[in-house]
C-alpha cells in the first residue's frame, strides 16, 4: 500500500490507500521505493469541486451532506442589457428597474419548479430519459433528495430568484407507509428550511395526487373511501410543510380528478366529494394559521379524458355553485389554456374579471404537438398579452410566475437549465416593457374606448345599471332606425 496524506489548506487530513498489481513495481526502476516507509504529503488549498467527482467534497458517508458546487462553471446571472450576446446574462430583465410604478421583480415574482428543473429526465411518451445530471446517483433515496435540494438552492442563488415550487413526492421519496413518507418529507423539509434562510421561500407547495397507482381513479373524486382519506392525509401534510417553509400559496392540480367514461361515473357525486374535500382543506388551512392563498389549476384533460376543472370558466362555476368562490383563486397555466381551446390571454382575462387570477404557470405548448409539452415561453407577442393581463390585475402578489417548464429532450447540458430560465425571464420582462409602451402611447386604450363610446351616454349608463327595460329600448330602436356599426379596427390592432 502507498500512503498519501492530503492536507487541505492545513486544516484537514485525509488518508487514501492505493493497491498495486503484483509485478507493477520493479527494483532498479525509476518508480521503485520502499512501500513500508514512503508517505507523500501534498499541501493544497480547499477545493471548490464539482459534484460529479464523488464524495471527496462531502462527508464520505452518502448522507446527502455534500457541500461542493453543483454548477461550477456558471456565474451569478447579471443584467447586461439588450446589446449583450451572453446567453448567461439578462438582456431585458433588470430586477430593480421600476416600470409602471413597481420594480420588475415585484411584477414578476419568478419561481423555479423543482419537479421539472431537478426531477425532469427528458423522457416523453415515446422515449426513455435523456438526462442524468452529474449529481444524480440513479436512486430516489433520502440522501439523493437532500443533494437535489442543495442543488436547488444553489441554482436559485445563481439565477437571482427567491421563490421555488414543489410537490411533496418530488422533494422526498415515497415510503412504504404514510408514516414513513411523512418522516422522509420532514427530513428533507428541515434541510430546505435551513438552506432557504430568510430571503427565499416557496411560491407554493402541493401534494402529488396523480402518480401513485392508488390514485388511478382520482384522489378527492376516487370512488374508494380509503383513497379519499389517504389523499386528505397527504394534502394535510403538504399544507403543513408549505406553511412551515413560509409558502405564499397552496395549489390543487386535479390531474386524476375527472373521468375516462361517464358510463361508470357518478359525476354529480364525485363533484360533491371534491367540494367537501376543498371545504376540509379550507378548514385545516385556518386551523393551522396558514394565510396563503388556495389555488386551483385548470386543465381540460390529460391524464384523464375529462378533468373537472376544464378551464377558468368551469372552475369559477364550480366554486360559485359550492360557495367556495371567496376562498380560492386560480393558477392559470398557458399550455393548459391552449389544450382547452383557448389562448392564455383568454384564460387570464376570464380569471381576472372574476376576481380569481392568483398565479401563472409560465409555459407554452407546441401547435404541432397535441399534448402538454411544458415548453419555456419564448414568444414575445404572447408574453406581452400575458403581461397586459397582469398589469390590469395590479400584479399577482402573493402569486407570481412559476416556470412550470422543462428543457427539451435534446437539451442535456447543465448550462441549458440556466439558459432556458434566463430566456423565459427575459421574454416576460420584454412583454412588460411592451405593455409599458402601449400604456404610454395610449392608442390601444383610445381604440377600445371609441369602440364602446355609445354606452358612454345617458341611455348606455341606464343599460349598464340594469334600468333600461325592453319597452324603452324598443322605442329608441324605432327612433334611431338601422344602426351604423363601426369597424373594430382588427388590422390596426395587429399593426400596433
Amino acid at each position: 500500500e502507498l500512503c498519501i496524506r492530503l492536507i487541505n489548506g492545513g486544516m484537514e487530513e485525509v488518508a487514501v490507500s492505493f493497491l498495486f498489481e503484483p509485478g507493477l513495481l520493479h527494483t532498479g526502476d525509476m518508480y521503485s521505493f520502499n512501500l513500508n516507509s514512503l508517505c507523500l504529503q501534498i499541501v493544497a488549498a480547499p477545493p471548490t469541486c464539482p459534484v460529479h467527482i464523488g464524495t471527496e467534497c462531502g462527508d464520505g458517508n452518502d448522507s446527502g451532506e455534500w457541500k461542493g458546487e453543483f454548477f461550477p462553471g456558471i456565474p451569478k446571472i447579471k443584467y447586461e442589457g439588450p446589446s449583450s450576446k451572453n446567453p448567461l446574462a439578462f438582456k431585458w430583465y433588470n430586477a430593480n428597474e421600476e416600470i409602471l410604478g413597481k420594480k420588475m421583480k415585484d411584477w414578476m415574482r419568478f419561481s423555479v419548479a423543482f419537479w421539472h428543473t431537478f426531477r425532469g429526465t427528458g423522457g416523453d411518451p415515446f422515449g426513455a430519459p435523456t438526462k442524468m445530471w452529474p449529481w444524480e446517483d440513479g436512486t430516489n433515496s433520502l440522501s439523493m433528495a437532500k443533494k437535489r435540494m442543495r442543488a436547488n438552492f444553489e441554482f436559485l442563488e445563481k439565477l437571482g430568484v427567491d421563490r421555488w415550487c414543489f410537490h411533496d413526492r418530488d422533494i422526498a421519496p415515497d415510503g412504504n407507509t404514510l408514516q414513513e413518507s411523512n418522516s422522509n418529507l420532514d427530513e428533507v423539509v428541515a434541510l430546505a428550511k435551513e438552506l432557504q434562510g430568510e430571503k427565499i421561500r416557496p411560491l407554493w407547495g402541493t401534494a402529488q395526487l396523480f402518480m401513485h397507482p392508488r390514485y388511478m381513479h382520482g384522489g378527492a373524486t376516487s370512488p374508494d373511501l380509503g383513497v379519499y382519506a389517504y389523499a386528505a392525509a397527504q394534502v394535510k401534510k403538504a399544507m403543513e410543510v408549505t406553511h412551515y417553509l413560509g409558502g405564499e400559496n397552496y395549489v390543487f392540480w386535479g390531474g386524476r380528478e375527472g373521468y375516462q367514461t361517464l358510463l361508470n361515473t357518478d359525476m354529480e357525486r364525485e363533484l360533491d366529494h371534491m367540494a367537501r374535500f376543498f371545504e376540509a382543506s379550507i378548514a385545516y388551512k385556518k386551523k393551522i394559521g396558514f394565510n396563503g392563498t388556495l389555488l386551483i389549476e385548470p386543465k381540460p384533460q390529460e391524464p384523464t379524458k375529462h378533468q373537472y376543472d376544464w378551464d377558468a370558466a368551469t372552475a369559477a362555476n364550480f366554486l360559485r355553485k359550492y360557495g367556495l368562490i371567496d376562498e380560492f383563486k386560480l393558477n392559470i397555466e398557458c399550455n393548459h389554456a391552449t389544450l382547452s381551446g383557448h389562448s392564455c390571454h383568454h384564460e387570464l382575462e376570464t380569471a381576472r374579471i372574476n376576481g380569481l387570477l392568483g398565479n401563472i404557470d409560465a409555459n407554452t405548448g407546441d401547435p404541432q404537438i397535441g399534448w402538454d409539452t411544458d415548453q419555456f415561453l419564448m414568444d414575445i407577442g404572447e408574453a406581452t398579452l400575458v403581461m397586459l393581463s397582469v398589469v390590469r390585475n395590479g400584479g399577482l402578489a402573493p402569486g407570481g410566475f412559476n416556470f412550470d417548464a422543462k428543457l427539451r429532450r435534446e437539451s442535456t447540458d447543465v448550462e441549458d437549465l440556466f439558459i432556458a430560465h434566463v430566456a423565459g425571464m427575459d421574454t416576460l420582462a420584454r412583454g412588460l416593457r411592451n405593455v409599458a409602451k402601449l400604456i404610454e402611447d395610449g392608442s390601444l386604450a383610445k381604440l377600445v374606448q371609441k369602440r364602446y363610446q355609445s354606452f358612454d351616454t345617458e341611455l348606455g349608463a341606464e343599460v349598464e345599471a340594469g334600468k333600461a327595460d325592453f319597452e324603452l329600448l324598443e322605442r329608441k330602436a324605432m327612433e334611431w332606425g338601422e344602426p351604423k356599426v363601426l369597424s373594430a379596427k382588427q388590422v390596426k390592432i395587429g399593426k400596433t
